[in-house]
């Protein structure tokens, strides 16, 4: 349990000189005595504000890595654009299950609604994102409604969903794709693939799947699925999850970059005409009340 003051030390010096215009609270527990990596962070705009709509971002990583600090431009750009960003940490794979690493971020998004109104923002405006791994926390989030019930998040207070090149929308089907491909080409069968990360219950992959628990009249809120065209499985994904969505009548939009990559498709999220970037504004603003880019 070394590793939060370390974190402190370099947060609080992160915050001493951070971008102009924002500022930053880092590794917010949002557990009781909860593990090293059950913390936040919270960006707002420097100028006090109140009823601010919220992001709540998942980072990607495989469910085995990454960090809340891999959010690239999107905490400068949003609150830029009058939002409070919150990036959350969830313990990881494999000394977690996927069951914890679950509950862990839907406790996060229940502390940003119990408590976000005290850095500016609104705690019935919310918007989920995520990359990859948090692309499937995100979609998971927001569509099945005893997460956020769970924790006293009322549903309608998601107003809308932005996951990033996520491969795990209908889990099944890419167990299937991947170990159908594997077969076909000879090659041994991975040890810790899907098949494993979400367990050997088969009951347990539909239960982690988005596409499982949209239905008609839930108030699941409206998405943009954006993924990296060159990728057939995250395009896939996308589209069936998209279908899903449209049966439901679920506004939804879905929009592949080709010039890009998994990694960039991210971390370009906020730079000036990058076309992935307008689509998200083009999602966001009606949403906010805000009416041009």
């Amino acid at each position: 349990m070394m590793l939060r003051p370390v974190l402190l030390v370099v947060s609080l010096a992160l915050s001493a000189g951070f971008a102009a215009g924002q500022k930053l609270t880092a590794n917010i527990p949002y557990v009781e005595n909860g593990h090293e990596r059950n913390v936040l962070d919270v960006y707002a705009p420097q100028k006090a504000a109140q009823g601010l709509p919220v992001m709540f971002w998942l980072h990607g990583g495989g469910w085995q890595a990454g960090d809340k600090s891999d959010v690239a431009l999107k905490p400068k750009v949003l609150t830029e654009r009058g939002f409070v960003f919150v990036s959350s940490n969830y313990r990881l794979l494999p000394q977690a299950t996927m069951d914890e690493l679950t509950a862990d971020v839907t406790a996060s998004l229940g502390w940003v609604y119990k408590n976000i109104a005290r850095y500016g923002g609104d705690p019935n405006r919310i918007f989920i994102g995520g990359h990859s791994a948090g692309a499937q926390l995100a979609a998971l989030l927001c569509t099945d409604d005893r997460l956020a019930r769970g924790v006293g998040v009322p549903f309608a207070a998601l107003k809308g969903c932005v996951p990033v090149d996520g491969d795990t929308y209908d889990i099944p089907k890419i167990i299937i794709t991947a170990e159908l491909r594997t077969a076909l080409y000879g090659r041994p069968l991975p040890t810790f693939g899907h098949r494993q990360k979400f367990g050997n219950d088969p009951n347990k992959h539909l239960e982690f799947s988005a596409v499982t628990h949209v239905a008609k009249g839930k108030g699941v809120p409206p998405f943009l699925l954006l993924y990296f065209a060159g990728n057939a499985d995250t395009r896939a994904q996308a589209e069936r999850l998209e279908s899903v969505l449209q049966a439901a009548d679920v506004p939804v939009k879905v929009f592949g970059k080709g010039d890009t990559n998994h990694v960039r498709l991210n971390d370009d999220l906020g730079k000036p005409e990058d076309p992935a970037t307008v689509e998200l504004f083009r999602f966001l603003d009606p949403l906010t009340g805000r009416s041009g880019r």
